[in-house]
């Protein structure tokens, strides 16, 4: 940025600017290529193979379930190359985008059209207002009161800071992703049900691979399954539950169920979370996740690739000192927001525990 383009933090004592001036400071930054993302496709994918197939091709449970979990984690880094696909933020044809988004999505099993409308629709258009955002979305304390017993204990296991896996396999992929039912989708169109049938044919194809190989090498299928198939896919759930629910859960992250305060609140900066990590061999988690966690950016303006995200993310916490929230990631942190982010009292806007007693500051 040269210093014509310099632009004086703004006071936390004025209004925030309006989101079309925060998207005006980060239009240089939604240029896009498509040998760049192609290019990330093909790194990915390549990257998948190899892991997968070494998983099958070594012996013994340990290094397979080693190579399952790693398998797991790329899975997650395609998916995030597909996000970006799905906002039509990855290259700038929006064909190839549609193109190289279920390509993508098919070792994540996730359905390209049922996602745009989940995440791009739902999700953005309404972040943290309740009714309408539905991922890691709290229950009131009267809502969980009213929960039959089964329930009320699934709940805990959810918000337990272990179970982010499991919480986005039920109720993400599972009923709003899979073959969704009229109750939870009730736009019906075709698009969504080839989109289905496209990662079911992605499974079958997977299933029967690993079957194949493991009857001609002479190996257990079951544990060729298990490690080859559902521990990634176990993996993958774990890592986007667990992506989704730091994004927007904090003790200082507030939940609406009333439009005009949800607006007033300008929930483009206000509900989302930078969650910032150290580095790994000297590279920056952040970067081998593809930045996503650079989330506030993401949120404001969509048009931003993943490959601008943390210049973006940089400029506004610049410009918008003392807004955004930023929070440094351990391990304490997390259980200790797991521990306090277990309902939401929106009548007192604050986070409470499962009894109702309040454990954060309205």
């Amino acid at each position: 940025m040269s210093d014509h383009d310099y632009v004086a933090p703004v006071p936390l004592s004025d209004p925030l600017p309006s989101r079309k001036t925060l998207r005006d400071w980060l239009t240089p930054m939604t240029a896009r290529s498509s040998a760049r993302a192609i290019a990330l496709v093909v790194f990915d994918y390549v990257l998948f193979g190899a892991v997968l197939c070494a998983d099958w091709m070594v012996r013994g449970w340990l290094p397979k379930t080693l190579l399952g979990i790693l398998c797991g984690l790329i899975i997650g880094r395609l998916f995030i190359l597909g996000h970006d696909a799905c906002h039509q933020s990855f290259t700038p044809s929006s064909r190839l985008n549609r193109w190289l988004g279920r390509i993508v999505f098919l070792p994540s099993l996730s359905p390209y059209s049922l996602w745009e409308v989940g995440h791009n629709v739902v999700h953005h258009g309404y972040t943290n207002l309740k009714g309408f955002d539905f991922v890691w979305q709290p229950m009131s304390p009267q809502e969980y009161r009213a929960l039959p017993l089964g329930r009320r204990m699934l709940e805990r296991c959810y918000r337990s800071g272990w179970a982010p896996g499991l919480y986005y396999l039920i109720e993400v992929w599972w009923k709003r992703m899979y073959f969704p039912s009229a109750e939870q989708m009730k736009v019906r169109r075709p698009v969504f049900r080839r989109d289905c049938l496209l990662v079911t044919a992605a499974a079958v194809v997977w299933w029967v691979g690993l079957a194949c190989y493991a009857h001609a090498s002479g190996q257990s299928q079951a544990l060729m399954f298990v490690t080859g198939f559902l521990l990634p896919f176990l993996v993958w759930n774990m890592m986007i539950g667990f992506v989704v629910y730091v994004h927007h859960t904090h003790p200082q992250i507030d939940w609406y169920d009333d439009k005009t305060a949800w607006a007033a609140s300008q929930p483009f900066v206000s509900t989302t979370v930078h969650l910032t990590f150290g580095r790994v061999l000297g590279v920056r988690v952040s970067a081998l996740l593809h930045e996503i966690m650079e989330h506030t950016a993401h949120h404001v303006d969509m048009r931003v690739p993943l490959y601008h995200l943390a210049a973006a993310q940089r400029l506004l916490e610049t410009r918008l000192p003392g807004r955004i929230v930023i929070q440094r990631f351990t391990w304490r942190w997390y259980f200790d927001t797991a521990r306090r982010c277990k309902l939401y009292d929106i009548g007192r806007q604050c986070w409470t525990d499962f009894s109702g007693r309040p454990s954060s500051v309205s």
